[in-house]
């Protein structure tokens, strides 16, 4: 063989692109794995109820203006009624939230889903309904209102489960629907006629027990509104326009307080302009209610919780195939590493092997050992283990935590590794330096998939240090050395003068 490098260098090419295959392939089971677990999900919430979002009390009365018009000339002229339909709508001056949230997980198959127990009591004061009162826009026209209602809109009406509202001492009978064009979901209660118009102070109490999936979201509607939550849930997550001013939480649970004006949200401007409530993803009405990725534009201002959890294995496993490739050529560069010092001057003997006598001088400048060769065969067995770490890691982690799922893959197949390096590199010397190696290397990623701000430094100084290695360890090859036509051949011996005859 003319080439022997080259040609090595070509096959050690084509088992990176088999290599890289085979990790797409991993990266898109991880990835229809985590769209299952997604399905579950969604799976749970139709059958339960969805991602919740709580709106409300508001006050509403439906209106309608109609007049004569005349239209036409002479015997044409006739006379027509017109009318215009129009909402009057009344939002509390003060909203006080006081909510509990209780978890319960809900499993499908191998994946369990959080849901949510919420018991909130709601408070909302009004200085009064003056904007419930109509005014004619056309001289002469008849006007005619609907009794004003009290309506608290939620994402899925199929999550409440109690809900009992008062008005001052005197309780209201609640009914399902809203009668309003753009949030139907929730329920509503009549209120006496009198109270239209009126200049009195009026305060509402709600109670209401409400169950979803895995996140909560409220729409500060009040002009002044002070929501306080508490949850047994350790790991929230707290989303949406606004962050709460109070946070604290624990193995016990969280506590959050938010505390809003109305001169710092839209959502009353929002709910007059008919914009949706974010429900979440799992919500199918596209006509009230807008899923989770819509912009904030075409949504009301909300904030709330996310009940996530903290560890997920699907993303983790993600992030972790990321590193595949660098995994692979970074154990390929170890293994070379080895095959290269094998023929250097001081390298170990290879298991059963003598160092013949008058050995050609090595790429190091000094004579070689019988050569330590690795065949592109061994370097695609090497990385098939590497990317098999990863299927089981997603395999495992579905059945264990994520934790022992990452120290049993790796655990085997730093074994497996170390186990044939030591035949492949012609001994336990060589072979265990490489397992130690690489469950450095299984440790440094483990390291890494726990970190979220510091990961890209860590795992840059990282990469740094290797290379550094590298560059220390092989600082004194002769690279032209390792071509046939560039070897140094070792000084001939001269010939033993013969011996005179006795």
């Amino acid at each position: 063989m003319k080439h022997p490098l080259i040609t090595k260098l070509a096959a050690l090419g084509a088992v990176f692109v088999l290599l890289l295959i085979g990790l797409a392939q991993i990266e898109d089971v991880v990835r229809d794995r985590q769209r299952y677990r997604t399905l579950t999900a969604q799976s749970v919430a139709d059958s339960l109820a969805g991602p919740q979002t709580l709106m409300g009390p508001m006050i509403h009365s439906a209106c309608v203006e109609s007049w004569d018009a005349e239209t036409g000339k002479g015997e044409e002229r006739r006379t027509t009624e017109q009318r215009r339909e129009f909402l009057l709508t009344a939002m509390p001056e003060q909203l006080q939230v006081r909510s509990s949230v209780g978890m319960e997980e809900r499993a499908r198959g191998l994946h369990k889903v959080n849901t949510f127990n919420l018991k909130t009591h709601l408070t909302a004061q009004w200085a009064g309904l003056a904007s419930l009162q109509a005014h004619s826009t056309v001289k002469g026209s008849r006007l005619q209102c609907g009794a004003p209602i009290v309506m608290v809109a939620v994402g899925d009406a199929r999550g409440i489960r109690t809900a009992q509202v008062s008005l001052g001492e005197q309780a209201l009978a609640l009914k399902p629907g809203t009668f309003h064009p753009t949030y139907s979901r929730g329920l509503h209660a009549v209120l006496p006629e009198g109270v239209r118009g009126q200049a009195e102070p009026l305060t509402l109490a709600l109670d209401l027990e409400l169950v979803g999936t895995e996140r909560l979201s409220i729409v500060p509607l009040g002009g002044n509104t002070d929501v306080k939550m508490t949850g047994s849930w350790p790991h929230p997550s707290f989303n949406g326009r606004f962050l709460p001013s109070e946070r604290t939480w624990g193995p016990e649970g969280f506590t959050a307080q938010w505390r809003l004006s109305s001169l710092a949200t839209t959502a009353q401007q929002d709910v007059q302009a008919g914009r949706r409530i974010c429900a979440g993803s799992y919500d199918d009405a596209p006509n009230e209610y807008a899923p989770t990725g819509t912009t904030p534009r075409d949504c009301a201002d909300s904030f709330g919780v996310a009940f996530v959890d903290p560890v997920n294995p699907y993303t983790l496993a993600d992030r972790a195939t990321k590193y595949g490739l660098l995994f692979i050529a970074l154990t390929f560069v170890a293994v070379g590493l080895f095959e290269l010092m094998g023929n250097g001057p001081h390298a170990p003997p290879l298991r059963g092997s003598l160092p013949p006598e008058g050995a050609a001088f090595s790429s190091w400048g000094g004579p070689a050992t019988k050569r330590l060769r690795v065949h592109p065969v061994q370097y695609l067995l090497v990385g098939a283990a590497l990317c098999s770490f990863f299927l089981l890691l997603v395999s495992l982690s579905e059945h264990l935590p994520f934790g022992w799922s990452y120290l049993a893959a790796a655990t085997a197949c730093v074994l497996l590794l170390g186990y044939y390096a030591s035949h492949m590199l012609g001994g336990l010397a060589r072979g265990l330096p490489l397992g130690l190696g690489i469950a450095l290397l299984y440790g440094l990623l483990y390291v890494l998939l726990q970190l979220e701000q510091t990961a890209l430094a860590v795992g840059s100084v990282a990469l740094f240090l290797v290379l550094t290695a590298v560059m220390v360890l092989t600082r004194k090859v002769n690279w032209y050395g390792l071509t046939p036509a560039q070897r140094s051949t070792p000084p001939a011996m001269p010939a033993a003068a013969p011996k005179d005859a006795p």
